[in-house]
């Protein structure tokens, strides 16, 4: 195991970045951590080390995420892996969600991804080596009822995250996205999701939606120490899965999904190539 390297982990104050950060932390490697909210990531980390550099970064602002990047070359004199935590879900339907709330999620989930491996890309080129995991969801390839637009948004994460791998690869870069399902984190929690302020009478299959989320809270199946590990594992790996689904629930999802896309496949067949000259 490489100690040496150096992580930036975005999102970093709770949920699954948080818990990378502690187990990064205890195994021994110098850690770049960010969060809107200064203190509260130094507190919720609770590590005095020389190793951990708490940054308060607005990852929506080029500006802001470029600054982070330098101070972290400054300190560590090297950015190894680059975890893009950073993310909140958003419920309500299209119809209901507005305009600015649309645009605040993809600014946050899609937007400062976008702005981090943007800023980022030098160092690794320059060095000729490095790996960039982004995090989605499986509902970014088997999205719910009634998380229209997260789905959308962590949709964008994983194109962007298939088409990046080929983009790098050729400097020695690797790109793994990760589909997490349900983690028993403070994701679901208020302070951590948002739905549409303006609800529409009727979509009762999207009410029961929100419900089902809502009574998950606190008892989702995944462990999130358990997926700090995976993501240690993955950056020791040789050749390293573009996609990767974390959780029986994630993966039982996904399974289904495929299925699905298989026999429209089949069935639809002679329609589908009726197009061609």
């Amino acid at each position: 195991m490489d100690t040496q390297k150096v992580w930036y982990v975005t999102g970093a104050s709770k949920g699954l970045g948080l818990a990378l950060v502690k187990k990064l932390l205890e195994d021994g490697y110098r850690v770049a951590a960010t969060s809107r909210n200064l203190k509260q990531l130094i507190e919720a980390v609770d590590v005095e080390s020389s190793d951990f550099l708490p940054l308060e970064v607005d990852l929506t602002s080029d500006e802001s995420v470029k600054e982070s990047l330098e101070k972290t070359w400054q300190i560590f004199k090297s950015v190894d892996v680059v975890v893009n935590n950073a993310g909140y879900g958003i419920g309500g339907t299209i119809e209901e969600l507005t305009d600015s709330e649309t645009r605040s999620n993809f600014d946050v989930n899609v937007f400062g991804t976008l702005n981090v491996i943007r800023q980022v890309m030098p160092y690794l080129r320059g060095q000729k080596s490095g790996h960039i995991i982004n995090i989605s969801s499986i509902g970014g390839f088997a999205g719910a009822t009634g998380w229209s637009v997260y789905a959308a948004s962590k949709f964008a994460i994983v194109g962007l995250s298939e088409v990046l791998a080929e983009d790098v690869k050729e400097f020695g870069i690797k790109v793994t996205v990760v589909m997490p399902g349900g983690f028993r984190t403070n994701f679901l929690s208020a302070d951590s999701i948002a739905y549409a302020a303006e609800r529409i009478e009727g979509y009762t299959s999207v009410a029961a939606s929100h419900a089902k989320y809502r009574d998950m809270d606190g008892a989702q199946i995944g462990d999130p120490d358990k997926a700090a590990d995976v993501f240690i594992e993955l950056v020791t790996m040789k050749n390293p899965p573009v996609r990767l689904f974390i959780g029986s629930d994630a993966q039982n999802r996904a399974l289904k999904k495929v299925e699905t896309l298989a026999d429209e496949l089949k069935e639809f067949a002679t329609l589908t190539v009726s197009t061609d000259y």
